[in-house]
């Protein structure tokens, strides 16, 4: 028969008795608490109410860098109309666009001429082509792959610039937002590859949380090596205003159907207001690096091809993946760090990249006049930006 059940109470006598008289704990102290003890329960309590109090009176985030606007204003001509888009694969008008951007340090736009691309872009002519070549450098694992420097990498149907010489195969990129443009990467051997990474690509000073962790050898190797600039003939900087494009359909349906129609659209609209669009490839002369970040009174007009243009100029193209399909129309706009505004003063979002969503033929007039115009932000389609100093902006 098991033994009774002695109350609580009753233990604690008989472990009392069983003590000797100096460990024996006072009454008080075993059965009940003491009010201290009952004051550090209650604790815990009064911190959280106290952190939700501090929540509550956070200071609002801070102002945006540049000038905003709510929303498009309404078109003041026919525009194109939506084009339909395959059953199952709507457009998305609930989620939130705000941030929804990559974050990258640079990004190179690879010109191909063409915006017929597979799903992977390096899967292009069985892996044979430039966009391979620069993810296996600063892709995951990759030689130059650096968590705190990401080299954002794309196709575009931007042509490439044609080769000096008669039968050469080259290619050319835009780097951005450096707004620099290399039109000769020969593609007779992997040199020119690296003279493009080590020369322009990778940062010139490495990010503050790598002090103290790489060997001398190893933070050589990430950081830039300016003299490989000068192995790339004809790098100049871009004066255009560049509107990119989502066009990729191998992708997904939505952007290939969605590109086309935005970038005739963006033409009417941008010509409609003086900006001239440019077509076919930009032409260079023989001629050894040109820095971006050199004047026109700095360059050597004998040794590097210079043109200065008293008008706005802008190029439209297609661009590869950026993630975000379910939000198409997915738009770009770089604008050049010379860009001015009509009465000569700086443009607010010189230098500037600018991601927007959910671009349809009926915002592109407004695209085109608060932000390539007048420089403001519009918010109810804006993703994020890149500021000249490589920072990701957000809202």
């Amino acid at each position: 028969m098991p033994a009774p059940v002695r109350p609580a109470s009753m233990a604690a006598r008989s472990l009392r008795h069983s003590l000797p008289s100096h460990l024996t704990p006072a009454p008080v102290s075993y059965l009940h608490p003491s009010p201290f003890i009952l004051k550090i329960r209650r604790q815990p309590v009064r911190l959280v109410s106290s952190r939700a109090s501090s929540t509550s009176k956070r200071p609002p985030p801070p102002s945006p860098q540049f000038p905003t606007v709510a929303a498009c204003p309404s078109p003041t001509c026919a525009c194109e109309p939506m084009p339909e888009l395959p059953e199952g694969l709507p457009i998305d008008h609930k989620a939130p666009l705000n941030g929804l951007i990559s974050a990258y340090n640079e990004q190179v736009l690879v010109c191909t001429g063409h915006a017929d691309w597979p799903s992977k872009i390096e899967e292009e002519n069985s892996g044979d082509n430039l966009a391979a070549d620069l993810k296996e450098l600063f892709g995951r694992g990759g030689k130059y792959s650096d968590p705190f420097h990401n080299v954002s990498v794309l196709n575009s149907s931007f042509p490439a610039s044609p080769p000096s010489y008669p039968g050469l195969q080259s290619s050319s990129v835009y780097l951005l937002p450096s707004f620099t443009y290399v039109p000769m990467l020969p593609r007779v051997s992997f040199d020119a590859v690296e003279a493009l990474a080590k020369g322009f690509l990778l940062p010139e000073r490495l990010h503050k949380a790598h002090d103290g962790l790489l060997s001398p050898v190893h933070r050589d190797r990430l950081t830039r090596k300016a003299p490989f600039q000068g192995l790339l003939p004809n790098v100049q900087p871009v004066t255009d205003i560049l509107v990119l494009i989502c066009g990729h359909g191998g992708r997904d349906a939505r952007c290939g159907i969605m590109g086309p129609v935005l970038e005739a659209a963006f033409e009417g609209q941008l010509e409609r207001v003086g900006v001239a669009v440019q077509h076919g490839p930009i032409e260079v002369g023989p001629g050894p690096a040109r820095l971006a970040d050199k004047t026109d009174e700095e360059a050597d007009p004998s040794r590097s091809v210079v043109f200065h243009k008293s008008e706005k100029t802008a190029r439209i193209g297609m661009i590869s993946h950026i993630g975000g399909h379910k939000f198409a129309g997915n738009v770009i706009i770089y604008l050049p760090p010379n860009l001015a505004q009509a009465d000569g003063s700086a443009h607010p979002l010189a230098g500037y990249g600018v991601w927007y969503g959910r671009i349809e033929p009926q915002h592109v007039e407004g695209i085109v006049k608060e932000t390539v115009l007048d420089g403001r932000v519009v918010t109810d389609h804006f993703r994020g930006a890149i500021s000249p100093d490589r920072k990701i902006v957000r809202l």
